[in-house]
């Protein structure tokens, strides 16, 4: 996929390059005398979080007012200001370790809630008051051999998330000038009856090339890394992938009134049966990097019943593992990828590909239906299966196409034995990739847990939400289309297995699939 835009080569980020001793603030709330902090989440009095399934975060919120200004105005794409957590999710209560690294004397935070409210889809749930700015240590190698590259910044501000409900949520840095954000997941204490909206981290660490190195690139003249860490700021202006691949799911799912809980990736790494009595795990836009352990999560999901959705494409693709210490084992994303022969572990934590596994069920398409098959890719989104329940309210009639939803990664079906069945064809193109004809595919499933699965099979499905999936502007009908979609299958989804109520109707052979792969790097 796309390879996103860093500082450039480690020790020349001029923005750090003065390191300072730094204060550190405990924020409590809203700042003493801000009256527009009353009511809202993590102010004094706010009713604690809750599991029980049906209650709503939307209808304890519904009477206060959102605000777009988490929005950045004035973003800060050169790193005038730059912050990351020490955890990529916690439960409510659990402090939030900010770092923050600044040229200005002065900053202000301010963390939002992502959601469906009145006047906006940001709601306020503390502000600080001003805090002293200092430009923190230059980046270093935390691992010289992997390349690893870490900012060995100090605390500057302890967050205190009593009261805060489980969500996707920006914490807004800024100065007099520029603005930055920084995701953080606070975490569902219970998932039991809900839709489980999981953010892939992994895959933003594996992109991220802050201080000049990630999985993908290295300086001219020096090569990637094999190892990322979390203890670093993402790309400039700091959300990662999360705003197209993320929020846009997120607001949508939150507008429908779904039952919901809230996880990141590593959380099915680190927790036992993480996914223990949901209705459903959903896969949120580019979801590339897995650990074993994440996938037997999602498998033994699957396999007692619960539905799943892969709102993307080239899902489950790098097989990872992941590094740490005693106070947090997962900070560190371990992926030689195509350099796997030069891993010195050896068995199955050995990173590469799954499906280079030595076993037949190894491949990504045992669990989401299809495997990856093409970067980069530009096509039509074509209708075969218009009388499927989840294109209902659609309108949709067979060979309807939707230009450009079809990319930039795209998945395919593979006619094989490991290949799930039932398996239901909805959408079907060919196209050229790298000169290569092939096609590509969305698609639906039925497993004897009676889980349903569906996977999008497009990198574009989640920005589509917004209409916009950049450099193409998708339209409003786009738009429409992708959205009923997505809500049929989750508000579906949400009332159990799926499977048992629409089995699919197996269409396989209407299609002249090749069993050969294109595979290009990625």
């Amino acid at each position: 996929m796309r390879r996103p835009r860093g500082y450039g080569p480690l020790g020349l980020v001029g923005l750090l390059a003065l390191g300072a001793c730094t204060s550190t603030t405990l924020i409590r709330g809203p700042v003493e005398g801000d009256t527009r902090g009353r009511g809202v989440i993590g102010a004094a009095g706010a009713p604690p979080p809750t599991s029980v399934p049906g209650l709503q975060e939307w209808e304890r919120t519904s009477s206060l007012r959102g605000t777009q200004r988490w929005r950045l105005r004035h973003p800060a794409r050169e790193g005038q200001i730059a912050g990351f957590t020490t955890r990529a999710s916690a439960l409510p209560g659990v402090p939030v370790d900010l770092r923050v690294s600044t040229v200005a004397r002065t900053y202000r935070v301010t963390a939002y809630r992502l959601g469906w409210y009145r006047g906006g889809t940001g709601l306020v749930v503390w502000r600080s008051g001003p805090l002293r700015g200092h430009e923190q240590p230059a980046p270093r190698f935390a691992d010289l051999e992997r390349r690893t590259v870490v900012a060995p910044w100090r605390r500057t501000s302890l967050v205190d998330t009593d009261g805060w409900l489980p969500g996707v949520y920006l914490l807004k840095l800024h100065t007099a000038r520029w603005e930055a954000h920084v995701p953080y997941v606070v975490r569902s204490p219970s998932v039991a009856g809900r839709v489980v909206l999981v953010a892939p981290v992994t895959t933003w660490q594996a992109y991220n090339d802050w201080g000049g190195y990630s999985l993908y690139t290295g300086p001219v003249g020096d090569r990637r890394s094999w190892a990322v860490s979390f203890d670093r700021p993402y790309p400039a202006p700091g959300s990662g992938e999360l705003l197209y691949g993320v929020a846009p799911v997120v607001l949508m799912a939150e507008r429908a009134r779904l039952p919901l809980a809230y996880l990141t990736n590593l959380d099915l790494h680190l927790e036992h049966h993480p996914l223990r009595a949901a209705r459903a795990y959903v896969s949120m836009g580019h979801d590339e990097y897995w650990t074993p352990r994440m996938r037997r999560a999602v498998e033994r999901a699957r396999d007692r019943g619960v539905n799943l959705a892969f709102l993307g494409a080239n899902t489950m693709y790098w097989r990872i593992r992941l590094n740490g210490d005693g106070s947090d084992p997962a900070r560190v994303v371990v992926g030689y990828r195509s350099d796997s022969h030069l891993d010195p572990v050896v068995g199955p934590r050995r990173t590469g590909l799954f499906r280079d596994l030595p076993r037949r069920r190894a491949g990504e398409h045992t669990l989401t239906g299809m495997q990856y098959e093409c970067f980069p890719v530009d096509a039509s989104y074509r209708v075969v299966s218009p009388g499927w329940w989840g294109f209902v309210g659609t309108g949709v009639r067979g060979g309807d196409a939707f230009p450009h939803l079809v990319g930039v990664e795209a998945d395919r079906v593979y006619p094989v034995p490991a290949t799930p069945r039932p398996l239901q064809v909805l959408s079907h193109v060919e196209y050229s990739c790298g000169g290569v004809s092939t096609s590509a595919q969305s698609v639906y499933y039925s497993h004897r847990s009676g889980a349903g699965v569906f996977n999008a099979g497009t990198l574009r499905w989640t920005c589509a939400l917004a209409a916009r999936c950049q450099p193409h502007v998708l339209g409003s009908r786009t738009r429409r289309f992708v959205r009923q979609v997505t809500v049929n299958v989750l508000r579906e989804f949400a009332r159990g297995p799926s499977g048992v109520r629409h089995p699919a109707a197996d269409n396989l052979r209407r299609f002249a699939l090749s069993s050969r792969n294109v595979v290009p790097a990625s």
